[in-house]
């Protein structure tokens, strides 16, 4: 085994208890990364958290969670983005190391102002100020090459902002995740997006990604996640955070179209009522018209009512826990970062080493991803390997893991495999100190969730209390397009 294919049986992970003051502390952080790094052997308290893992000329890239510059909820945003505390001493920590390139990377959802979200959290400034100290450092790289905006309901794209030379395409065909759920007809969806794209990269035989070649050319991808509540796939942590290195949205299936009875996963069942809705929002979305959009926002408003007398949520984007869509395609992707080569082949062997550092000092619960209520846990955790990473990290926001699809499905027999062990291999180690990730939470005297989403309640661990369900009525559909 070569040291690339070595984070496939890599199932420790690390943890390190941390205050919300530590954002703004960086000596803490530094010493907290440090011996994060120091117990899974990635670098020791001396040098750097990166020392034993950085070779010589290495290209480095890290990856946050860059999701939104905003809270579309009523809480902080230190809830909604990976701290830039944390990017900020990642990277001072990697330049420590003989790296010959440094670089920092992530695409947000259409909707985010980048510009804006540099600016909230002082990244911008920063960026421009070390690059011309550091010439290792490149700065930060926005790798959507698609932006958009909502006007009188209507989405306005920005297309081609990269161009395609900074992409490669790749077709996993019948290797992908998606193909034993893909349908003669398509029924693909992802929120506000004309379904007609999404059938064009996802048939039968077909299953296309546009991935970034910053990510693909690196030889290290550092990736931070913010660990939250996810309404779509229960979790977003290591494994869903990496849906950020595709450029564009028509590659990105989140739901399939109708209930569990007719092949779509949308939500359980059959229902004539969501099923006409879903339709009125294809309309709305094949089309740029703000006529339609109008016309549609009043058509849905009868059948919303009805829905919400019968105490069921409005949203018709696949979020609860029977979403067996999106953590398909976040899988292939994983499978794409791991194996995949600049050339958009896949490889049978790991390409790329791929570290995991999860910001949980302020978690998200509730409505995440672009909606999270700001929970603070109080630790970081790291990892070789993220199906590890994240089942702890499910652990910690007192999800049953193998209730989320995600994570049983990272488990499972497939080609480009993400994980050699089993969950029952899986351990923890705080302060030298091993546990299982079942026991960890309690044992370091960590808070518990209050919100969950409420397609998502029959993932509480049994032995919870005191948590409570949130409806998404209130949220608009514009909102979950992470």
């Amino acid at each position: 085994m070569n040291t690339l294919e070595q984070f496939l049986c890599q199932s420790m992970v690390a943890l390190t208890k941390s205050a919300p003051a530590y954002y703004n502390d960086d000596t803490r952080l530094i010493s907290c990364l440090r011996s994060l790094a120091s117990g899974l052997n990635w670098g020791d308290h001396a040098s750097s958290a990166f020392a034993r893992i950085i070779p010589e000329g290495s290209r480095v890239i890290v990856k946050p969670n860059f999701v939104l510059d905003d809270n579309q909820g009523p809480w902080t945003f230190d809830a909604v983005v990976t701290h830039s505390s944390i990017v900020r001493t990642v990277v001072r920590e990697l330049l420590l190391t003989p790296a010959s390139q440094i670089s920092v990377g992530d695409a947000p959802v259409q909707g985010c102002d980048f510009n804006r979200l540099l600016r909230r959290t002082g990244l911008g400034e920063w960026a421009q100020d070390l690059m011309q100290r550091e010439p290792r450092f490149t700065g930060i790289q926005d790798f959507r090459r698609t932006a958009s905006f909502f006007k009188d309901g209507v989405r306005y794209a920005v297309e081609n902002r990269v161009p395609e030379s900074r992409y490669s395409l790749f077709d996993l065909g019948a290797d992908s995740l998606l193909e034993p759920v893909t349908s003669a007809e398509p029924r693909f969806r992802v929120t506000c997006y004309d379904p007609k794209f999404l059938a064009q990269t996802h048939h039968r035989g077909r299953h296309q990604y546009l991935i970034s070649r910053d990510i693909l050319e690196a030889d290290v991808v550092i990736n931070l996640p913010k660990l939250k509540i996810h309404c779509k796939a229960g979790i977003t942590n290591a494994l869903k955070n990496l849906v950020g290195i595709n450029g564009n949205k028509e590659y990105l299936p989140h739901h399939r179209f109708g209930g569990t009875s007719e092949t779509g996963d949308c939500y359980p069942g059959k229902d004539p009522i969501k099923g006409l809705a879903e339709k009125l929002y294809d309309f709305r979305n094949s089309s740029n018209s703000v006529l339609r959009s109008k016309f549609v926002r009043q058509a849905v408003k009868p059948l919303n009512a009805v829905l919400k007398l019968r105490g069921e949520d409005t949203s018709l984007e696949g979020a609860w826990s029977g979403n067996d869509t999106v953590w398909r395609m976040t899988l292939d992707l994983n499978r794409i970062l791991i194996y995949g080569r600049p050339d958009g082949s896949m490889a049978e062997n790991p390409q790329r080493r791929v570290l995991h550092i999860c910001d949980g000092i302020i978690a998200g619960q509730g409505r995440g991803p672009l909606s999270p209520q700001p929970f603070e846990l109080g630790v970081i955790l790291a990892g070789d390997n993220p199906a590890a990473v994240d089942w702890v990290g499910a652990h910690l926001l007192n999800f049953d893991p193998e209730k989320i699809p995600l994570l049983a499905g990272v488990f499972a027999k497939y080609r480009w495999p993400i994980a050699s062990f089993s969950p029952s291999a899986i351990s923890a180690i705080a302060d030298q100190t091993h546990y299982s990730p079942a026991a960890v939470r309690a044992t370091l005297g960590l808070p518990t969730p209050e919100h969950v989403p409420a397609g998502w309640s029959s993932a509480i661990r049994k032995d919870a209390g005191g948590v409570s369900s949130i409806s998404l009525d209130e949220v608009s559909a514009e909102s979950f397009d992470g």
